[in-house]
């Protein structure tokens, strides 16, 4: 069955991706987006112009005639944002979303959240659904909120709830990861072995998939990750390897480079590469969910792409 979708923040890493897929996969896609990008060339894809979502949206005029709602659209982690503007854009925004949604009849609102919004960027145990939540930033904060907001609105959803994802154009974290694996240096984490969970793009694009009409993810919340987590030092050893580069991992006790990172007053770098983010995809891989890249495997092919990309 095709549908009519609307994307919001359809030019971002992930919202390209899923509309490309949704088009690919015969979906006639409304793809909306504060610019124009290449994406909105795309056959079987209408691009419109997203209003500031700091401001009021009449949402009305990008729901006429669509089916199902994918919406991506927020502020980031944005360095000169302060709690009022995650309130305003990642809230407020998807509240009056999710309102629109249920006096149009949409189908389903499939809402981006975040594992930030259920742990934070670190968690001692294996995350799952069944933790309370415990956002940490503005930005986690205004995301679990976000969450409450749809559950009210009385609109049919699906809630995801991604760890980091990465693939080719990937920001944040994982471009910060790559960066550090790209140093001609050798690197202080052999001896790393905390493990994160990461998501490959196109295993996050599938999930959205079986969430379009699936009536087992309807209104339901779902932590969305790969399979197997990686160690740190896993995960740089693949990345240079892929690279054509040998790992050159050499092993530094884990509380050394921690009080040097800490002395940087950089508690946040620590948390992103020295702790540990093991969460469980076991609820949606029950409702359907087959991921089919495997965590080292797409860290590969994300190098190759880049790469490949590089040399056109």
């Amino acid at each position: 069955m095709s549908f009519r979708i609307l994307v919001t923040g359809s030019s971002g890493f992930i919202g390209s991706a899923v509309s490309s897929a949704l088009a690919a996969a015969g979906h006639e896609v409304r793809a909306a987006s504060r610019k124009r990008t290449a994406i909105a060339d795309r056959d079987g894809i209408e691009w419109v112009a997203l209003p500031d979502l700091e401001d009021e949206v009449d949402w009305a005029p990008l729901l006429d005639g669509m089916d199902i709602v994918v919406h991506l659209a927020a502020i980031a982690h944005r360095s000169q944002a302060d709690s009022g503007d995650y309130a305003r854009a990642n809230r407020v925004a998807t509240a009056s979303l999710a309102q629109a949604c249920r006096r149009h009849a949409i189908k389903r609102l499939i809402f981006m959240s975040s594992i930030g919004a259920q742990a934070g960027s670190a968690a001692d145990h294996v995350v799952t659904e069944l933790d309370e939540p415990w956002p940490i930033t503005a930005y986690d904060r205004a995301k679990l909120a976000a969450e409450e907001e749809v559950r009210r609105s009385g609109a049919p959803f699906t809630i995801l709830r991604p760890v980091i994802v990465y693939g080719p154009g990937a920001k944040a974290n994982i471009a910060l990861i790559m960066r550090i694996a790209a140093l001609p240096l050798p690197l202080p984490f052999g001896a790393f072995r905390n493990k994160r969970s990461l998501l490959s793009i196109d295993n996050l694009v599938q999930a959205v998939m079986i969430c379009l009409d699936s009536p087992q993810t309807l209104n339901q919340t779902f932590i969305v990750c790969d399979p197997e987590p990686i160690t740190l030092a896993e995960m740089l050893s693949t990345l240079r390897e892929a690279a054509g580069r040998p790992s050159r991992l050499f092993p530094i006790p884990p509380l050394a480079v921690r009080a040097m990172i800490m002395a940087a007053g950089r508690q946040s770098l620590w948390d992103r590469i020295g702790r540990e983010l093991v969460a469980s995809s076991d609820k949606l891989q029950k409702a359907g969910w087959l991921p089919q890249i495997q965590t080292k495997a797409g860290l590969r092919a994300m190098v190759r792409a880049i790469a490949d990309a590089s040399a056109e």
